[in-house]
């Protein structure tokens, strides 16, 4: 018990680390959140910043979900229930960030993370739908909202413990919470594209 009460503390530590604004402000002297949307995510730092950090934020954000999924289930293997919830401790600290006084991202990244190393199959098809909806539209929101309902409807298309539907329905409804300002300019036809 103790164990995994450290595991999900540290969990949620590892989320909240925002290394957007980390890379913005000891790189670029800037304050990731005064640009852009405002948001300490990849996306925004790609579009303020460009590719190649926008790129590290990504990989590291996804690390986020992956590496306390994976701690998990090394130290408490015949626990099936305590890798859910460091990944979900994880994607809560990416959301609301202790460093960013409960402010964050969106979650989308982390997420990805998380579901890569519990439901690899069911992540990768939604991966390929974020691909195909973000190349036709160039715009991420619609990719990971697109994502976000691909992935929920995956896991009655193959088998997934209940538990675990559970909790990507809810991650999947957070997701898509956070994105109400997106879906707002897209509605007015304000929401930016992402450049290649």
């Amino acid at each position: 018990m103790i164990v995994l009460f450290v595991l999900i503390s540290l969990s949620y530590f590892l989320g909240s680390v925002p290394f957007g604004y980390l890379i913005a402000k000891r790189y670029y002297a800037m304050d990731i959140r005064e640009h852009g949307s405002g948001n300490t995510g990849a996306t925004n730092v790609w579009r303020v910043l460009g590719k190649k950090p926008g790129l590290i934020t990504l990989s590291l954000d996804i690390l986020k979900g992956v590496i306390p999924v994976a701690a998990a289930r090394l130290l408490l293997p015949g626990e099936y229930g305590s890798a859910l919830f460091c990944g979900l401790a994880s994607i809560s600290g990416h959301n609301w960030s202790y460093f960013l006084k409960g402010k964050g991202g969106k979650g989308v990244a982390t997420s990805a993370g998380v579901f890569l190393a519990l439901v690899p199959k069911q992540m990768l098809i939604a991966l390929l739908v974020f691909a195909a909806v973000f190349y036709k539209s160039r715009r991420v929101s619609v990719g990971s909202i697109a994502a976000a309902v691909t992935l929920i409807l995956t896991t009655f298309a193959f088998y997934t413990p209940l538990l675990l539907r559970l909790m990507v329905f809810v991650v999947g409804i957070m997701i898509l919470v956070k994105h109400i300002p997106n879906m707002k300019r897209l509605a007015r036809g304000e929401e930016p594209q992402v450049k290649f």
